[in-house]
């Protein structure tokens, strides 16, 4: 009863994931003198960038002050055990490692095995300043100190970990989840599954980059890299036809080359309402897609509307709607915020004032020249802060009087009497 002058609005729960971070604080409040743990890692530690790993590193090594990083995991499994260590360049490229162990071992001591192969490969780098990231969080508190060692088959590996620890001048040891840990993990694995034998050589694994289907290629070979209106316009040039050409393209290639322009060797088409569109190639149209979309002033538009803005830019090919409504399916932006219909279009702001007509802004605009017709050179405006209504009068003068007259006149005697007045007494 009592919070019913607010009119409050309940609306029903729309989705599960609004409310977890609510969830999760209710049931594990914490007193206000404890600080909250941050176990997250450095938000650029698993940022991917394709690097081509035969790509040698400068001859001078790294430079000095830079901060480097290095991931490291172990498995262990039917097939046998693997190691994987990943070194973090400061422009953000990987450098990956990996190796099977050929001995009995434990998990434990595979994911020394993989930290001490993590850093003499940094020593090897001459890297000295290394955040270390790991989910093994036995190896890293032990090391740190934090645990004490009592396994002996671990005690030897402490002891020399802590001695490659010397190389370095800063060394920052992170745990961070195993989710989070997948990259190393995945060389681990992967190196636990090869049959390694003495005389055999060890297997080269190149990884490629595809930036589209393989289907594509084979396309891309039977097609030249002429534009789609190469044959409308040489036929306006030199009124011939392609060779080969069968009487139906010829008729056909007639009939669309009546509704195209040429002119200083740029082609038009005309639009219904006789205004030239100009003809753009595959390259013109990618980046007229891109701009138009996600530039500088796109608004993220579906594809229909896009190939209205194409018309109305004054550009044209032939399949763009279904080019306009592919290149939207695979922006990413608009796969992820294009579902939330009820987000406000705006920042929510504070409102300073909870009833209409309750809180007014006054201010005076002066000295206006030249003089209005009647003589008029100052406006009196009132504005309410919660409706954003505006109540405007100019004056000749203003005095005291003519103040009292437009608050009596045209606040109170409208909206009732305000509880607030701002004003800054000019």
């Amino acid at each position: 009863m009592l919070l019913s002058e607010y009119d409050i609005e309940y609306r029903a729960q729309k989705a599960v994931k609004g409310c977890v971070l609510a969830e999760y604080l209710a049931h594990q409040p914490i007193d206000d003198h404890q600080s909250i743990r941050m176990d997250f890692p450095d938000e650029d530690v698993m940022y991917l960038r394709s690097l081509d790993c035969d790509e040698p590193l400068p001859e001078e090594g790294p430079e000095p002050g830079s901060k480097w990083g290095l991931i490291f995991d172990g498995a262990s499994n039917i097939h046998g055990h693997g190691i994987g260590a990943v070194i973090i360049t400061p422009q953000g490229s990987h450098i990956p490692f990996t190796a099977r162990i050929c001995f009995d071992c434990t998990h434990n001591i595979a994911e020394y095995e993989s930290y001490i192969m993590g850093l003499e490969e940094a020593i090897d780098q001459r890297i000295k300043i290394l955040d270390v990231y790991g989910d093994f969080a036995l190896a890293i508190n032990q090391i740190k100190g934090e645990c004490e060692t009592r396994h002996p088959g671990l005690i030897p590996y402490k002891d020399y970990a802590r001695r490659l620890l010397t190389f370095f001048n800063k060394v920052e040891f992170h745990h961070i989840p195993r989710d989070e840990n997948q990259m190393a993990d995945a060389l681990a694995t992967l190196s636990s599954m090869y049959k390694v034998n003495f005389h055999n050589e060890e297997p080269q694994i190149t990884i490629r980059r595809l930036d589209r289907p393989a289907h594509v290629f084979a396309v891309e070979e039977l097609t030249d890299e002429k534009p789609w209106y190469f044959d409308i316009k040489h036929f306006l040039q030199t009124q011939e036809y392609p060779l080969r050409a069968s009487k139906k393209h010829k008729k056909t290639l007639r009939r669309l080359a009546g509704s195209f322009f040429i002119n200083a060797d740029v082609l038009y088409k005309r639009n219904y309402d006789m205004v030239l569109l100009r003809c753009v190639d595959r390259h013109e149209v990618d980046m007229l897609m891109h701009e138009i979309h996600e530039g500088s002033f796109g608004t993220h538009a579906n594809g229909h509307l896009m190939a209205k803005k194409m018309l109305r830019a004054g550009y044209y090919w032939l399949t763009m709607e279904s080019d306009c409504y592919k290149f939207v399916k695979e922006c990413h932006k608009c796969q992820v915020y294009a579902d939330k219909i009820h987000v406000p279009q705006t920042l929510l702001n504070v409102i300073s004032s909870l009833w209409p007509f309750s809180m007014w802004g006054i201010d005076i605009i002066n000295m206006i020249e030249p003089k209005a017709s009647n003589g008029h050179r100052f406006i009196l405006v009132a504005i309410d802060y919660f409706t954003k209504w505006v109540e405007a009068t100019s004056y000749a003068n203003a005095t005291r009087q003519v103040v009292v007259i437009f608050i009596k006149n045209n606040i109170i005697c409208r909206y009732g009497v305000p509880s607030k007045i701002i004003t800054d007494n000019s």
